[in-house]
């Protein structure tokens, strides 16, 4: 997957030194990795997001075993949605009122946009779930491949953001990143009471953070 990023990136060529605000969630941010490696000149900077370098089970042998039997059990949808937002998001966050007022609640907005895209039943697919796992489970990146990451593209130009309330991937994941790219310049910041998606749960911060971390990064390039 990494490797068709840069196919569409060459492809409207996005080629340039230090040109790519590459910000990676989730698989998403393993993806991201992979990246990093294979064209740390390009990269301005590089955010990790609720993110793993590999999967690691912090939570016990048989909880763990629990939750990933649950994900292919079949259940009534009322059910789905009430587990997959509990999964995703903060127990502070989920049930407060909806910012934008068009729900009651966090957790109706967000059952809501689940619900839509489970009804397009050709782009969200069972094969493609399973695939999605499936990756993510595989992705592997060791001590000495995150050093070489922060050699390669630069330690103040990578930022790691996880939540302590992540029930996907929980926040052991993320303290791994900061501890094996740790160096001079590594930025990171530890989202306390948020889950797996951060930038809903904390929205004008998570944008200043961003704002303020690509003008600085912007700023190096520049140099």
């Amino acid at each position: 997957m990494a490797k068709d990023t840069l196919e569409v990136l060459d492809h409207v060529a996005w080629t340039s030194k230090r040109e790519l605000h590459i910000v990676g969630i989730s698989m998403g941010g393993m993806i991201s990795q992979e990246l990093g490696l294979l064209i740390p000149g390009r990269i301005a900077s590089l955010v990790l997001l609720s993110t793993a370098a590999r999967i690691k089970n912090t939570v016990g042998y048989f909880e763990n075993l629990r939750n990933r039997i649950n994900l292919l059990i079949p259940k009534n949808i009322d059910v789905q949605l009430m587990e997959v937002t509990d999964r995703l998001f903060g127990p502070k966050f989920i049930d407060q009122p909806d910012a934008e007022g068009s729900f009651p609640t966090n957790r109706d907005r967000w059952g809501a946009q689940e619900l839509k895209k489970r009804m397009d039943t050709e782009g969200f697919t069972r094969k493609g779930f399973l695939c999605q796992i499936i990756a993510a489970g595989w992705h592997h990146k060791s001590p000495e491949q995150l050093k070489l990451l922060g050699d390669r593209v630069g330690r103040d130009r990578i930022l790691v953001v996880h939540g302590t309330a992540d029930k996907m991937l929980t926040v052991p994941h993320g303290y791994v990143l900061i501890n094996e790219l740790a160096g001079d310049g590594l930025s990171s910041r530890i989202f306390e009471d948020s889950g797996h998606i951060i930038p809903f749960e904390n929205r004008k911060e998570f944008k200043d953070m961003m704002s303020s971390f690509f003008e600085r990064t912007e700023g190096m390039s520049k140099q």
